[in-house]
């Protein structure tokens, strides 16, 4: 069995440092975790995390019972006879989970009847549809008796940790199960740790907002990453990895970073399959692996190395950049002035194209992966288009310029987004970002859009008052999310041509295409009364003033869905005089008349 080479996780994970693992949580954690029997003691908690991500509507009793009878299925997969693979056994007992739910009638009927009806992998793509990343679900932080908590952690640790696993599976469904793990064991920490403290409620607070905000964070990332998997080929999957892990490992040979964006992308693939099992095991392959190779890999994860799993893959995600190495005698030039270049783009077209993508990246670490992604799609159409030519080299000559000229346009618009917020302010701009994507999305509910376009705001709020490359890289990767999200809600209810053309012709351009997108002039609106366009009644003078933003901000996406071509002076006039009316009736003796 060819081992896993594995890779900094941080192209499973974020960027972002995690504020929750205290060093002394983590201290208090490691005490009761032995790296090499992890996987045997975590067997029930992994078959846990697959069951409560597919079955989400489930209630932790009804996991909890299906578990026990998955349980001795998942053991086969800790002992292995000599021709059995573990990603093999994992593979059967996902099978066997899937048969289950079909056998079970009731169960099947309620909700997966047209699943149980296909066989093979069309029914795990099938389950797989029905996983709904949204916050539907109960918040595990709101917990409304802390004294309870306590009490039931005095009597039983397992009982709150297998409860905090079960709501957090189920409500981030491609949430990979490794960092579930890990964050139940800060969670159980945190919970041990302020059941002794005088003032719980504080104590929560302080320990589990964190671990909620990692959470949110990197399931977002994880669901994206998935979503790269299904909608792009697998030369897209490929080259992601490839950038994330040349911009981890600036020191390590093309080789070595090929041969692990290959493991990776397969492994990615499991854990978005749900195969939790196949996923804690090649994460576990990958952090040996890159435990072991520390002298080509990168020079910054000794310290995690010296950690236990679960840390270990926590701490080497969020470690640093390696070191850039002097690449001053290994120019860029080969790949746009060697006239072999069209021989080699020919003859190996995707191993010459992954290689200039590695060179590129280790030598502008500093951009996003967005804009790296793109300056590889300009040079593979540039020979696309020159390798045709008498004199090629003529032709893609002028590469180097046109690369110059993606990262000046992206700079560009980035810096024009950041300018119009510190212009018109944070409100003013919030409202902009809606009469911009009303027009282009004029499908969506006002709710929709306002929602959609906060999170471009937040974005924006965030990434503007950073400096320089920093600005740059947190807007783009902010976007990318974003719009995937948005890509997400068309996959599963088309809005319109233009977002469906910007959803799937380019990854490497979603971003410049939604930001170039013009009005729909498909749309036609249906007609809408006073009432239905906003709702004037006397409580919302009583409401706080994020609410009455919203209601204003209702208002300004119904007018541009009615008037698409309306001046901003029209309709910030129309906004004008509605919070004039507001202040008006909310002063008058009788404010529901007023109206």
């Amino acid at each position: 069995m060819k081992t896993l080479r594995p890779i900094c996780f941080l192209v499973f994970f974020s960027y972002v440092q995690c504020q929750s693992l205290q060093r002394s949580l983590l201290a208090a954690a490691l005490k009761h975790i032995n790296s090499q029997n992890y996987l045997q003691k975590n067997l029930r908690d992994i078959t846990s995390i697959m069951v409560a991500q597919f079955l989400q509507k489930s209630t932790y009793e009804e996991v909890q019972t299906i578990v026990e009878e998955l349980v001795d299925r998942a053991e086969k997969c800790k002992v292995l006879k000599p021709h059995e693979s573990p990603s093999e056994c994992s593979q059967q007992l996902v099978t066997t989970f899937l048969e289950h739910i079909c056998n079970n009638k009731g169960m099947a009927d309620k909700e997966f009847s047209d699943c149980c009806n296909i066989n093979n992998k069309a029914r795990l793509k099938c389950f797989l549809l029905y996983k709904k990343d949204d916050t539907d679900y109960s918040d595990i932080f709101q917990i409304p008796n802390l004294e309870q908590i306590c009490e039931v952690n005095k009597e039983n640790q397992a009982s709150v940790k297998e409860r905090y696993i079960y709501e957090t599976s189920r409500k981030h469904p491609f949430l990979y199960g490794p960092t579930i793990l890990t964050m139940s064991a800060c969670y159980e920490t945190a919970i041990q740790s302020c059941c002794q403290e005088e003032n719980t409620t504080e104590c929560f607070q302080i320990k589990l907002e964190p671990i909620r905000k990692y959470v949110r964070e990197i399931s977002l990332r994880h669901h994206h990453l998935c979503e790269i998997g299904i909608k792009f080929n697998h030369k897209v999957s490929k080259a992601v990895e490839l950038v994330l892990l040349t911009k981890k490992q600036l020191k390590a040979n093309f080789s070595e970073i090929a041969n692990l964006a290959v493991d990776v992308k397969n492994l990615h693939q499991s854990c978005c399959e749900g195969d939790v099992v196949a996923c804690v095991l090649g994460r576990s392959q990958l952090m040996n692996y890159i435990c072991s190779k520390q002298s080509i890999l990168s020079s910054k994860i000794t310290p995690c190395c010296a950690l236990p799993m679960p840390f270990r893959g926590e701490c080497i995600i969020n470690s640093e950049n390696d070191d850039k190495p002097d690449l001053s005698s290994l120019p860029l030039s080969r790949f746009t002035e060697d006239r072999f270049v069209c021989k080699q783009f020919v003859d190996k077209q995707d191993d010459f194209l992954q290689e200039f993508l590695y060179e590129y990246s280790r030598r502008h670490s500093e951009l996003a992966l967005s804009v790296i992604l793109r300056v590889d799609t300009v040079y593979q159409n540039l020979l696309g288009k020159c390798c045709k030519l008498e004199n090629p080299l003529e032709c893609y000559s002028h590469g180097k310029e046109m690369f110059q000229r993606v990262v000046h346009e992206s700079h560009e618009r980035i810096k024009n987004h950041c300018d119009l917020r510190e212009k018109l302010g944070e409100a003013n701009f919030h409202d902009r970002l809606i009469i911009l994507y009303t027009k282009k999305a004029p499908q969506l509910s006002a709710q929709e859009l306002i929602m959609f376009t906060k999170n471009m705001a937040a974005a924006a709020t965030k990434c503007c008052p950073l400096r320089d490359e920093q600005q740059f890289v947190c807007l783009e990767d902010s976007a990318k999310l974003i719009f995937g999200a948005l890509c997400r809600r068309h996959e599963a209810e088309p809005i319109n041509a233009g977002v469906g053309h910007c959803c799937d012709d380019s990854y490497a351009f979603r971003k410049p295409c939604f930001d170039d997108l013009q009005v729909d002039g498909t749309y036609i609106a249906p007609s809408l009364s006073c009432d239905q366009v906003i709702s004037l009644k006397g409580n919302l003078c009583k409401s706080q003033e994020e609410e009455f933003q919203t209601e204003k901000q209702k208002l300004l996406s119904n007018l541009v869905k009615q008037k698409p071509h309306a001046t901003e002076m029209q309709l910030q006039s129309i906004i004008a005089d509605f919070t004039h009316l507001m202040e008006k009736c909310c002063q008058a003796e009788k404010s529901e008349t007023c109206f």
